[in-house]
């Protein structure tokens, strides 16, 4: 499966935004029910919240975004500052939703299981996130430039990008009956990819000082100029996205 999204917000200072653009194909495949009760895992600012909300479901957000949390709280989501390897919900869901959240993890085991206890015998974990080969040549080149530049010390990978494989096994491993796992290539344009590597790599860089994060954005985007970008079509991201439907056994 391969398609495009084009994104066309020139300014890209709403991340979150950008995040919930692309969620539309995983709110399909919930297919959110009215009465139904639904846990969004990393509700954000509750933009995708409130989408579920208008089927009719009670939706719960948790996040560890403070201000994220307060944002969505100001929608009208019930939402709260939890981190999703502490969530300690038990039978209470009838789906879980998550979007752009789970690569951020690498405790996946703790994850799962809390994700499995969370659900009622019967329901459904519904989630999108990055998957193995998201984003790859933009995290060589984030490599090669650390390597090339001993004064920013190692490069630290912050995310996890796994196979459907490894993902569907980690799965059933913890109580699930998986009806689809699924590696999706999503190319994804964006206007400005400084504003990309902004709001994607801060953490990487955090430790750097103002003209190092300066130098480090202007070689990997010499790098990656002929890789991913074109006058017509702007930067062209190679995004990998990992598509689950599991269903607790």
């Amino acid at each position: 499966m391969n398609n495009t999204t084009n994104e066309t917000n020139n300014n890209f200072k709403n991340k979150e935004y950008f995040i919930s653009h692309l969620a539309a194909p995983i709110l399909e495949m919930l297919e959110p029910k009215e009465g139904e009760k639904i846990l969004d895992l990393g509700c954000g600012n509750g933009t995708s919240s409130l989408e579920i909300q208008k089927s009719g479901a009670e939706v719960q957000g948790v996040d560890l975004n403070t201000d994220k949390v307060q944002q969505a709280r100001e929608k009208g989501i019930d939402a709260s500052v939890v981190n999703i390897t502490q969530i300690a919900f038990e039978d209470q869901f009838d789906a879980i939703f998550s979007n752009a959240v789970l690569n951020w993890v690498k405790n996946q085991k703790q994850a799962i299981t809390n994700v499995n206890k969370a659900l009622k015998k019967g329901g459904r974990l519904i989630a999108e996130f990055g998957g193995d080969g998201n984003i790859k040549t933009i995290t060589d080149a984030m490599q090669e430039v650390f390597s090339k530049n001993e004064n920013f010390g190692s490069f630290k990978n912050p995310w996890y990008y796994p196979s459907a494989g490894e993902y569907k096994e980690l799965l059933e491993e913890n109580g699930f009956d998986v009806q689809y796992c699924e590696l999706v290539s999503t190319p994804t344009r964006v206007v400005n990819m400084d504003q990309w590597l902004d709001a994607f790599v801060s953490g990487i860089i955090s430790h750097l000082t103002k003209d190092e994060k300066l130098e480090f954005k202007e070689q990997v985007k010499a790098i990656l100029e002929p890789k991913l970008y074109t006058k017509e079509n702007d930067w062209t991201l190679d995004y990998v996205r990992l598509r689950v439907k599991a269903i607790k056994a």
